[in-house]
């Protein structure tokens, strides 16, 4: 076999040193994180303690309880330990007991339920990516045919509904939309069910916990048909912003592109409007569109809350808000520094994507 191009392997190499470079950044940048979500869960108001035993909690219970949990140490370093020459209870404080825990894969014990955090996220965070990424579907299926559409017939009634209705579209409140879309087709059509993830008697075997694709999996078409129609109206919800979004920016990049010379001398070939279109202008015009993409995955998993609300959908969003306001730490801390990771590696991901749309563009 003929070994592959010197050039072809210098590439690969450059590629292969630039994700490990990436990788290695991530450390410091989830450690800054840790930082953050540690510190400004701190200036909360609220005792966690008394959050947990309510308001006519005894200051013995209170006091048992903060001390259980390790919130009675201080939050960072203990300075009356060092001045009594404990170096080991110097370093004893809530943030180092929190930081040795992720060390160990260990993103500790909810406060109020007293179950492991990462055993909930594991239950929970496959309905939100679910959801997510059938949002995105629906955001892409819409926004990108539009926007290509709409820079073709610029200044058409075509791009006009389409610019008009994207504004609208980011504009609308998603709590708004969501209670409208149950009104609609839940309870006067009675079309579609108003929330959950499966009707009751609907049973699906649980390999990755997304309904869909296990449905699809065992072949279960009744479970499939029931989780699809569960997930329509939060999924349509949650879509409306990044279909707008990604819609004008399809657009306003399509339009850069058109104005090149090579689309007018392609134009000027013969080629027809659709190779135009999709085999010249698309191709560039999309590095601006998968970052937007890329950032919109990451806000639709971080930012389901008011969807997930609104249609008791059993994912993060919900959770995590019931949390906040509990004041359980461990369950703040830990959904926020999956998040990061997943923003960090859809980064990665979309800038990897871009010396595959554009070779000119070198990882050096």
């Amino acid at each position: 076999m003929t070994p592959p191009p010197l050039h072809n392997q210098e590439r690969e190499f450059t590629l292969g040193r630039y994700i490990l470079r990436r990788l290695l950044s991530v450390i410091p940048t989830l450690i800054g994180v840790t930082l953050v979500i540690f510190l400004f869960q701190r200036l909360i108001p609220g005792d966690p303690a008394v959050a947990m035993l309510g308001e006519r909690a005894t200051e013995e219970n209170v006091a048992r309880i903060r001390e259980q949990f390790g919130l009675d140490r201080p939050p960072f370093l203990d300075r009356d330990a060092l001045a009594e020459g404990d170096l080991a209870g110097f370093f004893d404080s809530q943030y180092t007991r929190y930081f040795s825990r992720l060390i160990r894969l260990d993103l500790g014990e909810s406060i109020h339920r007293r179950i492991p955090v990462a055993e909930t996220l594991r239950e929970r965070f496959p309905a939100t990516l679910e959801l997510s990424l059938f949002s995105m579907f629906i955001a892409l299926l819409i926004g990108i045919p539009f926007g290509i559409a709409s820079a073709s017939r610029r200044n058409s009634t075509l791009d006009g509904i389409t610019m008009v209705s994207s504004l609208i579209g980011v504009s609308m409140p998603i709590f708004w939309l969501g209670i409208m879309l149950i009104m609609l087709f839940a309870v006067l059509l009675q079309w579609l069910p108003s929330g959950g993830r499966l009707s009751t008697g609907i049973e699906i075997q649980s390999i990755t916990n997304l309904l869909l694709l296990d449905s699809l999996i065992t072949w279960n078409i009744p479970g499939f048909l029931d989780a699809l129609q569960h997930i329509i109206l939060p999924g349509i919800a949650l879509a409306t912003i990044p279909a707008a979004i990604i819609t004008r920016m399809t657009r306003s990049s399509m339009l850069d592109v058109l104005q090149e010379d090579y689309i007018r001398t392609a134009s000027a070939k013969g080629l027809s409007e659709r190779i135009v279109l999709f085999r010249h202008a698309l191709k560039n015009a999309f590095l601006p569109v998968i970052t937007i993409i890329g950032i919109q995955v990451g806000i639709l998993l971080a930012g389901a809350v008011l969807t997930e609300t609104i249609f008791s959908w059993p994912g993060i969003g919900k959770w995590v808000y019931d949390s906040i306001l509990g004041r359980d730490y461990p369950i703040v801390q830990g959904v926020t520094l999956l998040i990061a990771i997943i923003f960090l590696l859809v980064n990665l991901v979309v800038d990897l994507s871009y010396a595959l749309l554009d070779p000119r563009i070198s990882y050096d």
